[in-house]
């Protein structure tokens, strides 16, 4: 991979990692419009530790104040009960489903999970799950309410973007207002909830890359750093706005362009034009 291609990957990644399109998706297709294999577990993985690091930026205060709560909760100097000390648990919690899965699927998500015609296929199911959960969802219910219940349920929908085509934040918003959370809400949890996941897959994804052990580890390092720069830089622009835009309007433009991408990738397919 030259620095030119992964400079564009880098783009794409942090344009999609926070909107309910599925980067991973985003980036196996482009990778491959542009002449590469598909770029892999690998890359994607540690690409995303550009776009988790805007989220650790963007919501750093919250982070410092649930992080801290928990922390007081332990040492008995706040209640247990406090809300940030729960948020924190709920967020460990929640973030089992996706961490055990990816260990024990690894090997099927490096290799058979990419097919471009299961990508193409969840891109479709999942514009037609969220556009159901938006129709169907009270939208009343705020973090605060977060029960332990709830935060495991939405682990359980994050875990579903270990498959492409889902996304990340599709998923864990999806379940989000299946439970009838807002909009603002199930976004803010689903970007707390993907740091740990997120941190720890691209971590296990550079030893991996470093010794040799990863698919695509032929990949030089300053390429994936270049893609892993611009992803930051363009990730938190793009949360920047997403988190105004949800505020006022629905996912809707979101699922049509899903709808729109899945139809065009099964021509490609069927064409020949993209192998799976």
């Amino acid at each position: 991979m030259d620095f030119l291609t992964a400079a564009i990957l880098g783009l794409v990644q942090g344009l999609t990692e926070f909107l309910p399109v599925s980067s991973s998706a985003h980036i196996s297709i482009v990778g491959r419009l542009l002449g590469q294999e598909d770029p892999g577990a690998a890359f994607t993985a540690i690409s995303q530790l550009g776009t988790e690091a805007a989220v650790l930026l963007y919501f750093w205060r919250d982070i410092v104040r649930i992080i801290r709560a928990w922390f007081a909760s332990l040492a008995g100097r706040v209640p247990r009960n406090h809300p940030d000390a729960m948020l924190g648990w709920w967020v460990i919690l929640g973030t089992l489903p996706i961490g055990l899965l990816g260990l024990f699927l690894q090997d099927w998500i490096e290799t058979d999970l990419r097919s471009l015609w299961l990508t193409a296929t969840m891109l479709l199911v999942f514009a037609l799950v969220i556009l159901a959960a938006e129709r169907v969802g009270t939208q009343r219910r705020e973090l605060s309410e977060l029960t332990w219940q709830h935060g495991l349920a939405f682990g359980f929908w994050q875990a579903l973007a270990l498959v492409p085509g889902v996304s990340r934040s599709g998923g864990t918003i999806a379940g989000g207002l299946f439970m009838g959370y807002t909009r603002e809400a199930a976004a803010r949890y689903s970007f707390l909830l993907a740091i740990p996941a997120v941190l720890a897959s691209g971590s296990l994804q550079v030893v991996k890359v470093a010794t040799g052990d990863a698919i695509g580890s032929g990949t030089a390092w300053g390429p994936i750093w270049l893609a892993t720069a611009i992803a930051f830089l363009v990730g938190y622009a793009v949360i920047a706005w997403f988190m105004r835009y949800i505020t006022t309007h629905t996912f809707t433009p979101f699922m049509i362009y899903r709808i729109v991408l899945a139809l065009v990738l099964f021509g490609l397919l069927g064409t020949g034009v993209l192998a799976a």
